[in-house]
């Protein structure tokens, strides 16, 4: 039976540039960063998840209509203040729906990335 995921792709062009955008802004951490052919295999995780990041390379990436990931916070409104202070592009500032609240912010790839409540 399925126990649960392991890691989740974030399609990439610049995967030197991705990582330092999403360790030293969005403060993930290194969980494996080594050669994969003529590219690299580099997993990030959330301090305290267990579901990991991989930021794979992709010669043509042109980015999507909707989120490359969705992540959790406890106060959507202070994580948007604490990126914006960072220099994080946001596409829609802190937004309250009936399901919750949530913020989009475009990563160093022109990804969508959901910041929301659980």
């Amino acid at each position: 039976m399925l126990k649960r995921i392991k890691f989740t792709t974030v399609p990439v062009q610049d995967q030197g540039r991705a990582l330092e955008f999403y360790t030293k802004k969005l403060g993930l951490k290194v969980f494996t960063d080594q050669t994969m052919g003529d590219s690299r295999w580099i997993e990030l995780q959330v301090p305290g998840a267990e579901t990991l990041v991989v930021l794979f390379k992709e010669a043509n990436h042109t980015p999507g209509k909707m989120p490359a990931a969705v992540f959790v916070a406890d106060n959507v409104q202070a994580t948007y203040e604490e990126l914006k202070a960072k220099g994080v592009e946001f596409q829609q500032p802190p937004k309250k729906e009936h399901w919750g609240e949530h913020a989009i912010l475009k990563d160093s790839e022109g990804n969508l990335v959901l910041v929301g409540t659980a």
